[in-house]
Formats: structure tokens, sequence, C-alpha cells
């Protein structure tokens, strides 16, 4: 495992860092005899050459900015093991093209989409019960997205800047619509507001 630094935390490893430069990544499911159960913050940031990652299902936590700045990630698949993704944990992958988020997802960072240029389309699962501030800002091709009826909250510019996003609707299960959420969407020609919303 010379391409991975990594902590032992007792029972289980976290990788800290990636220091090979292949551009397809599969992270391994143990290190040790120990599960890898979580990949550190910044752990991948600005590897440039990535091209594709497979995250074992051992990972139940992306931290913060864990593949931020990989500009060259065309292709993630997040197992349905991971419970929760760290703050920009994929900002900036600007050739990330698509995501789907497993149900076993319940937390979703702050900007942890922002500026993903390419991503088209999204699926946030049943299990999210809220969208973070920024968490698709500027994610300027994206065209559409389904926003479930376990979502109560949707944060300050969760899809600011997403100028390509015609139409959303935002289901009863929402209270609260933060600030910007939806500003400088250019291309929004409807959205229906439910009779739950209390605070835009």
């Amino acid at each position: 495992m010379t391409d991975f630094k990594y902590t032992v935390h007792y029972d289980h490893i976290e990788i800290t860092k990636y220091t090979g430069s292949a551009s397809s990544v599969t992270i391994p499911s143990s290190i040790d005899g120990l599960p890898v159960t979580s990949i550190g913050n910044e752990a991948f940031w600005c590897c440039k050459s990535l091209t594709s990652v497979t995250i074992p299902d051992s990972v139940t936590s992306i931290g913060n900015y864990a593949f931020a700045g990989c500009s060259s990630l065309t292709s993630v698949t997040i197992p349905d093991s991971v419970t929760s993704i760290g703050s920009s944990a994929f900002s900036s992958c600007k050739s990330l093209t698509s995501v789907t988020i497993p149900d076993s997802v319940t937390s979703i960072g702050a900007g942890a989409f922002s500026h993903c240029n390419s991503l088209t389309s999204v699926m946030i699962p049943e299990s999210v019960t809220s969208i973070g501030s920024s968490a698709f800002s500027g994610c300027g091709s994206l065209t559409s997205v389904t926003i479930p009826d376990s979502v109560t909250s949707i944060g300050n510019k969760a899809f600011w800047c997403c100028k390509s996003l015609t139409s959303v609707t935002i289901p009863d299960s929402v209270t609260s619509i933060g600030n910007e959420a939806f500003s400088w969407c250019r291309s929004l020609t409807s959205v229906t507001i439910p009779d739950s919303v209390t605070s835009i």
C-alpha cells in the first residue's frame, strides 16, 4: 500500500493521503487486516491525473475536500455503506458528469459538489434530510434535480448559479429555503413552492 498514507484508529483505518499518480484508483477495503472505513480530509485533494476511483463497501464516510480539485475525475461510485459526504468533498471536480448518491447517505456537506461544471444530473436519495449550503452551487451544466420528500431544508446558495437548471419541484416536506438558494439560475422557468415552506 505504498501509494496510500493512513492512520490506524484502534480497529479501523482512515486513508489520509494518496501519493500515487495513477489515473484509475481502487481504494483497498482493508489494510493490515483492518477495515478501511473513512477517506480523510483532503486525502485525494487536487489529484489532477485521477479519472476514476472505486470506493469499497467498508467506507462509511468521505471527508471534507477529500476529492476536491480532482479536475479529471469523470467517474466515482459511492457505495451503499457511506452515510456522510463531507464539506466540499467533490468541489471543483470539473469533469464529473453524473453522480449517484446512495440511500445510506443522510448528510451532504456544504459545497459537497460545488463547481462541478460538467455535472448534468443528480439523484438525491430519500435518506437525505437536508441539502447543505452551496451543495451544488456553480454546477453550470446541471439541468435537472430531484429533491425527495425526506428533505426538510435547502441551505444557502444550495443551487446558486446553476445556469442550466430549467425546473425544480420542492416537496411538501421542505419548511425552509436558504438565502440565494436558486439565485442566478438563469434558465429556471418553473418552480413550485409548497405550503409547507415557512421561510424563504
